[in-house]
């Protein structure tokens, strides 16, 4: 491969990765592009990645002690691999000294209103999305999230408590029932459970709860209301709350958008 000329901006493009593959074996191949990447950031050179082509970037070292994302099917990879790295995995665009990386392939065009926006404003950068017909509003990659796609979970502990939320997502959550269902102290389901998932029993359950609100949003034609208690919510606005902190948009303009008809 020839030397690279100077440029400003290096954007390096996504390549095949499914699930499950061995990643060492699909980056081994691609020595070259990483070797072109290295170094670019104390050039000057501003460096994108699209999608996966931020495991590049992190081969080439130039997500140590920055913020980064990815596709969300591959951010738990991109974070293990990379533990200097802070992952954002709901982000569609994140930038961090230099350094910017997107979520799946169609972030692209994200990336670019950005860039137009940052180099030309605002009226701009809207201007140019409506012209290529892009949504200049998105900000998280949260509400495409499928998790059917993700790896099935295993057998660890933490595990089982997962599946025991999932069966009962409208019953109040109490720690200490959920620890006598364990026959365990709460101080060690606590313990024993971050230790298999990095997270409480509680934050796993909320995650869970809009799941499956937004399965219900998308694929049925039941009242907020009646959503919102069946995924354990008695008060609204707590619910409208979580799920847009999550997801990035309240419940009813979610269903607008992906309610299947």
């Amino acid at each position: 491969m020839r030397p690279m000329q100077p440029v400003d901006v290096l954007v390096v493009p996504g390549f095949e990765l499914v699930p499950g593959e061995d990643l060492d074996r699909r980056l081994s191949g691609l020595g070259p592009e990483v070797d072109q990447i290295k170094g670019r950031d104390r050039w000057g050179t501003t460096v994108v990645s699209i999608c996966v082509g931020a495991f590049l970037v992190g081969e080439a070292g130039l997500l140590d002690h920055r913020h980064a994302t990815t596709s969300w099917l591959f951010s738990d990879q991109l974070a293990e691999r990379h533990p200097a790295a802070t992952v954002t995995a709901d982000e569609l665009v994140v930038s961090d000294s230099g350094v910017t990386t997107t979520a799946a392939f169609s972030a692209m065009f994200d990336f670019v209103v950005d860039l137009v926006e940052a180099h030309c404003g605002r009226r701009i950068a809207r201007q140019t999305a409506r012209v290529a017909l892009v949504d200049d509003v998105r900000s998280s990659q949260a509400a495409y999230v499928d998790q059917a796609l993700l790896p099935a979970p295993g057998s660890t502990f933490g595990n089982q408590v997962q599946r025991y939320l999932d069966q009962h997502l409208a019953q109040p959550y109490s720690l200490p029932e959920l620890a006598e269902r364990f026959h365990v102290s709460t101080r060690t389901l606590l313990r024993r459970y971050k230790a298999d998932t990095g997270e409480s029993p509680l934050t796993y359950l909320q995650r869970a709860r809009v799941r499956r609100a937004r399965h219900l949003l998308e694929h049925t034609d039941r009242g907020l209301g009646e959503i919102h208690n069946a995924v354990g919510y008695r008060d609204p606005s707590a619910f409208t709350a979580l799920f847009n902190r999550q997801v990035g948009v309240r419940p009813a303009v979610y269903r607008s958008r992906f309610q299947q008809g």
